[in-house]
């Protein structure tokens, strides 16, 4: 009885001082998994709550917690007044936000998909894009156009297309096109709080993706400024560039070359418009070669003008080898999933593209 006393009282000695080391050594705390749909619900959500001018309007965002899910538990908590569902009606909703934001207020005005904004393209340039100058500075119009952008999966030619460049052509608007889901909750806080008309390019195929999300971003102070492109992946043989889901294809594939001995600098603009190009100048110095990757159409996108920026600039000279645009293919997105694949940028095009600029 003795004995086995003893061994119960030293075995819960040890337990204390195991315990004691642990908290010790405790490490800082793991990063939290978060999908995109999650981090554009809280950024909305921190929005709603930080300022009562904001409110959300929309196709199915209320009742039905929105077409993604993305308003999910929104209505619930702010009511009819703020979390509006509308009819099908792009060009009259568009038209309402507006007003509203000219009146004082800040909507952010979701289109189910990019693709259903040509209905409100009027709305979009002539009333939001170009009321500041109009003005003469009198009359901001703080909006943000939301929704998914760009080619989804088995939805053909007139749901498939990435609306980057049609946006970003236009002064007076800001064109932001996330990739990850800091990039989404803090891009789309600081296009709330600007007071200027935003453009926000969400991509469908993304809302269910999840990825870490630092201590610091869980922050409802937490925003991303709009204008500043990040570095994704150091590298010093090529340059990639890239916005939105093709981000993360240019990883992969900077992955895969990596093996090869290829180091690949991967950049993420984040916001199309004002284009950070100083960043794309700096990396571009540094490694002499250049690589573009969009999903939208090759003419006039958002490649071209890349390549246009670095021509006009001091880069150019730095150039070993002539940029390289990896694209859509320029026709309208077929239906068939064996033909939509290969009207769409690749992994393996990316690869390709970068070896045929590095001459190997």
């Amino acid at each position: 009885m003795a004995a086995s006393l003893r061994c119960f009282l030293r075995s819960g000695k040890n337990a204390a001082f195991a315990l004691r080391l642990r908290a010790f050594h405790r490490s800082a705390p793991a990063a939290v998994q978060v999908t995109v749909r999650d981090a554009l619900n809280q950024a909305m959500d921190e929005e709603l709550e930080r300022d009562e001018r904001v409110f959300l309007l929309g196709e199915e965002v209320a009742q039905y917690d929105g077409a993604y899910k993305v308003s999910r538990g929104l209505w619930k908590k702010y009511g009819d007044k703020r979390i509006i569902d509308t009819p099908i009606s792009e060009m009259g909703f568009a038209g309402i936000a507006v007003g509203a934001a000219m009146a004082g207020l800040r909507p952010i005005c979701e289109f189910m998909t990019f693709n259903f904004s040509m209905q409100a393209i009027d709305q979009v340039i002539n009333s939001a894009a170009k009321t500041y100058y109009m003005s003469a500075g009198l009359q901001p119009v703080p909006i943000v156009f939301r929704g998914p952008n760009g080619a989804s999966a088995g939805v053909a030619a007139q749901h498939s297309q990435c609306f980057a460049a049609w946006y970003a052509h236009c002064p007076g608007l800001k064109v932001v096109s996330p990739w990850n889901s800091e990039d989404n909750k803090g891009l789309l806080k600081s296009a709330i709080r600007d007071d200027n008309p935003v453009v926000f390019l969400e991509n469908e195929l993304m809302y269910g993706v999840p990825f870490e999300m630092s201590e610091e971003s869980q922050s409802k102070d937490f925003t991303v400024p709009i204008g500043k492109a990040k570095i994704e992946r150091s590298g010093t043989h090529v340059t990639i560039v890239s916005h939105s889901r093709y981000v993360g294809f240019c990883l992969e594939a900077a992955a895969v070359l990596a093996k090869e001995g290829i180091e690949c600098e991967v950049i993420n603009l984040r916001t199309i418009r004002p284009m950070d190009v100083e960043t794309i100048e700096t990396s571009v110095m540094k490694t002499n070669h250049l690589v573009t990757v969009e999903g939208g159409w090759p003419q006039f996108g958002i490649g071209a003008e890349i390549c246009a920026k670095i021509m006009e600039g001091p880069a150019f000279n730095y150039l070993d080898a002539p940029v390289t645009r990896v694209t859509g293919v320029d026709i309208p997105m077929p239906y068939a999933k064996i033909l939509e694949d290969n009207s769409l940028p690749q992994i393996k095009d990316i690869i390709f593209s970068v070896k045929k600029t590095l001459n190997m």
